[in-house]
Order: structure tokens, then sequence, then C-alpha cells
């Protein structure tokens, strides 16, 4: 609790919380303009737990942001693509900033100041700016008490600048989705399956184009689209695999045969290119002539936007939920004691598991509810015969000699973007591995991992219950070396000691994971794009909740593992 709230107490809290939600002026928004920043990707130079940023931009006016008591401080805001920002609505709690500024930019590092006060009130101001950018901050220089920076509610306001076709800009539209391509080689074996120039123009962004390894790793190599009539081409957007071009141009052409360049490099970066052209043409061109690796060209996505054309229009993409959200699945896991998980909202996933894992996943045998609100899920010391896993490090034998529970929502409920919340207590003991995930429903069809997409909301070692992890992984990053990040309880406690409540909030502009209401990692989907591959997580995902035993990440068991071992799951819910 905020030092403030300790000392008037908590009746008086709530009675001012209520006044002041009764008194707050309605933040102005003319009627042009939109409420940009509800919901978006938010950091902050620090946070007094458990008050962390996400609670300024949630459009909940009874939750907030706290710094800690130093300046200075800072809350800042991703508002996914640069905007036309008109005003900034600044709710104080208590805690506010005498001397503030607040500053826009395209980038997150360099910032322009737009507005900056000495004599700050508190309260609620409406703040009349006029700036465009990416990125709303605000940097506050000198606390108002001695406590620290406090925000119920931190609101942008403005007009997009996108429009058009996502990922396009201006009026734009995409032309080159679903169009015929050509290229100077295609790659097709067992380490990249009919790598043709139609995966490159399929938005989708788990598939690509690359050249063969047997006739096109060398300079140069091409790949072109026919955009089905003359367009005006004004932006080409590349996501490269790692066998990317140094050096390259963009040509168009009126026939596919005659090429006229309307961009050029000799320093290609990789990753995601966007590039601003001009050009007039039917068909368009990536024409490497030096690759920056010992492989060949190889693209993910190669999208051309402009106007004319004959464009087929692509699906629709899954529309950002709500602000604020509604819960739309839940299991409150209230049943009986001894009773089934609820096979309308989960089935069991019986088998062997991966990454060496030493257990036999039952078919609901270890799992149950235990009568008190929680789910059961138990890691026993037996063995299954006739079922195969990986050589026992203590026993040799390579019968399973584990059994534990694995159940996902693959055939009840699959969903795209929204709140994903668990509140979990993880058993300790080496070799131990409970997990809270999500994975790519297509995997369900066939299509292998990482393809898919992984996203791990929480995972625990017991060998190590003071460090969770939270992690994705996509073609271009996987495994070790998928994106995420280890973190700790404030307090340094034990995650076996008692119930946390993990979350992600996914939306079309990344993922926000939290621990306990404190943001532990934040991934933004163009910084990915730009910094490590595609993103692929725009679509239906399904829920998963495990306890493995052994494997490569949390190594063996040993005599001081205890079992059985539990981890109890008291609510699993999703919001939209």
């Amino acid at each position: 609790m905020h030092p403030l709230l300790r000392r008037i107490g908590l009746p008086a809290v709530l009675a001012a919380v209520l006044l002041i939600l009764v008194s707050l002026p309605a933040p102005r928004a003319h009627a042009a303009e939109t409420l940009l920043s509800q919901g978006r990707p938010v950091v902050a130079s620090s946070t007094e737990d458990p008050f962390g940023a996400p609670g300024a931009v949630d459009g909940n006016p009874a939750t907030r942001w706290s710094s800690a008591f130093s300046d200075p401080q800072w809350i800042r805001v991703d508002l996914g693509a640069p905007a036309r920002i008109s005003h900034v609505t600044l709710q104080w709690e208590a805690a506010y900033g005498k001397a503030f500024r607040i500053q826009v930019s395209d980038d997150a590092e360099t910032w322009s100041t737009v507005h900056e006060t000495t004599d700050g009130t508190g309260g609620t101001q409406n703040l009349t700016v006029s700036a465009t950018g990416r990125y709303v901050r605000m940097y506050g220089t000198q606390r108002g008490t001695g406590y620290g920076f406090s925000l119920w509610e931190f609101q942008v306001f403005g007009t997009s600048g996108t429009g058009g076709d996502p990922g396009g800009g201006g009026g734009d539209t995409l032309l080159s989705y679903g169009k015929t391509g050509a290229a100077s080689s295609s790659q097709s074996d067992q380490n990249c399956w009919e790598c043709t120039p139609a995966r490159a123009f399929d938005r989708d962004p788990a598939s690509r184009w690359a050249t063969s390894p047997t006739s096109g790793w060398t300079d140069p190599g091409w790949i072109s689209v026919d955009l089905g009539a003359t367009a005006q081409i004004s932006k080409v957007v590349l996501q490269w695999d790692p066998a990317y071009a140094k050096s390259f141009q963009i040509q168009v052409s009126p026939d596919g045969t005659d090429w006229t360049p309307i961009y050029s490099t000799t320093s290609g970066t990789g990753f995601k290119q966007t590039l601003a052209v001009s050009g007039t043409g039917r068909y368009v061109r990536m024409y490497g002539t030096e690759r920056a690796t010992p492989y060949g060209y190889s693209l993910w996505e190669f999208q051309v936007y402009g106007t004319g054309g004959a464009p087929v229009p692509a699906p629709p993409l899954p529309p950002d939920p709500a602000q604020p959200p509604r819960l739309v699945w839940s299991d409150e896991f209230d049943g009986a004691a001894g009773s089934k998980p609820d096979p309308a909202k989960w089935r069991a996933d019986p088998g062997t598991g991966q990454n060496g894992e030493l257990q036999y996943y039952t078919d609901h045998r270890n799992a149950a509810l235990d009568g008190g609100g929680h789910l059961v899920m138990e890691a026993r010391k037996e063995a299954s015969p006739g079922r195969a896993c990986p050589p026992d490090p203590l026993t040799g034998s390579t019968t399973c000699q584990y059994t534990s529970a694995r159940m996902n929502t693959g055939a009840t409920f699959q969903f795209t973007y929204g709140r994903v919340e668990a509140r979990i207590k993880v058993p300790k003991g080496n070799g131990l591995w409970p997990a809270f995930w999500m994975m790519g429903a297509d995997f369900l069809t066939g299509r292998p991992w990482p393809y898919n997409g992984e996203v791990d909301i929480m995972e625990v070692l017991g060998k190590d219950v003071k460090t969770a992890y939270s992690t994705v992984h996509a073609p271009a990053y996987n495994g070790g070396n998928g994106i995420g990040s280890p973190y700790r309880l404030p307090s340094g406690a034990d995650f076996s000691d008692d119930f946390h409540t993990w979350a992600a909030d996914w939306n079309s502009k990344g993922i926000v994971f939290s621990l306990d209401g404190r943001t532990v990692l934040t991934l933004d989907k163009d910084q990915v794009e730009r910094t490590r591959g595609p993103w692929i997580f725009d679509h239906p995902h399904y829920m998963i909740l495990n306890l493995a035993v052994g494997g490569d990440w949390p190594g063996p068991t040993d005599a001081s593992t205890p079992f059985p071992s539990r981890m109890l799951v008291a609510y699993v819910r999703v919001y939209q």
C-alpha cells in the first residue's frame, strides 16, 4: 500500500477514491479524436509494487502506476504507429508531479518536449499539445510530495497517422498479397520445404522464400511479383531471414523484362526494412547483388504498397480486445473434491512430452479438483510399462518412471488476443518443470513447431523456485534463442511458497507479461521484427497447463525431489 494510504486509513481511502471518481472532469476529446493510449504497451522508469505501469492505461480509474520515491521518473506508452497527438490527460494520485514534461518520440530514444511545467497542480490536468510521434512520455523532474509520481490514468488523444491497410501508410493498399511471383531459384528440402516465391506474398510471417542451395547461393539473386496491372508504388516492406542482402535494389518494370531501379543500397541491415519509394510499374523486384552471409537470399515477407494494380483483398486482421476487456472464458476449479477437470473446457493431452522429459502424461489420472477451489496437477514416481522415455539418470531405465498431467483447450477454446491470466502455486524440487503457456492452433492441424508460435506465460524450474520465465518462440528465435526474460519476486521469496498471478496482455502490437500486476516483460511487435525476426503470433492460440518431470532444461530428479509433487491452479481466465 502507498504510504499516503497507510497514513489516512482504508475506510477514508475508499471514500476519497469514490469522491474523486465522481468529481473527475471528463477527459476532453474532440469528435475526430481517438483515445490512442488505452491498453497499449507501457513501461516506466520504476514501479512501486504492486502499482505497475499498465494500471495507468487500462481505462480503470481505480488502478494506477506509482514510481520510486526519487527524481526523475517517467512513464512511456507505445501507440503502435506514428499518430497526430492533440492532447494528453493526466489523472494524478495524491503523489503528483510538480515539474514534468510531456515528450514524444518516433523511436523511444530521441525525445521532443511538447509541454513543460514547473508548477503542476495535481488532480486532473488536460494538456493541449500539437505533435506527431509513436511514443509519448510523461517525464517527471520534481515530485510534488515526498513520495513518488503516481497516475490513475495517462491518456493520449489524437488521430492515427497510418490508415489504409495495416502496415501500409497513408491511404496506400497492400498490392502484393496473393500475387504471382517469380525468382532466380527456390529452395525445397528438409531445411526449407516449398520455400517458393508465393510464400513471400502470402502475408504469413512464418513461411518464406529462399534461393536454392544447389543453384542459388550466388550473386545476383532476385524475387519479383506481378501486381496484375500498372501501379504507383510508394512503399516496400522486406522481412528478411538471416540470409539477407547487403546490397540490393528495388526495381519496377512494365513488362517483367525492362527494369528500372527505384531504391538502391549497399548497406542492407536485414531483419525488417520499410522502404519509402516512388515508382510506376506492374512488376516489382528485389534484386540482390551481394549476400550478407555465405548462404542465399531469403524473405519471410515481401510486401508492396501503393495505388492501382489489381489487388486481392487480404483477409482482415483480428481486432484488438475491447477496452476495458470483458471476461470471455474462465475456469475457477470450484467442483467437488476428486472430480476431473471440466471436459467442456479442458482435454487431457496424454503422451511422453518432449525435450528429454522423463514423465508420461496420463489421461487425467494425475489431475483432479481438491474441493477447495483448486486444480491439482500431480507428478508421481511410478512406472508406465510400455511407455518409452529417455534413459532415467537415476536408474538407466528407458521405461517412463514418472507420471504427471498435461491438458489443453485446443479442442474447446481457441482465441486471438486478450488478457490471459492464471493464479498458480508451483512445486519445489530438482527436475520439476511447471508451465502455463499457449501454442498456435495450427499446430493441431500439422504445422510443425516453431512455425505455429509458442507463448510461454510462466515457466519455473523446481531447482530454482526464486526465478520464473516468460518467453516466446518463433522460427527465427526459439529454444535457447527464444525472446524472453527471467524475473524474481520483489521480496526474493520462493514462488513455491504461495500462489502468484501470471498474465499476458496480447494484442496486435505485442505482448506485455506481468506477475501479480507488475510488468516483467514487454515485447513490442515492431521492435521484434526490426531486431530479431518475424512476429508470428497474430492468429488463434490455445492454452496449456502441465507439470513436466526432468528434461534438458530443468535437469533430472534426485533423491531430494519430493513425490508426489503438486502444481495448484486457482483459476484460468481470458478477457477480450
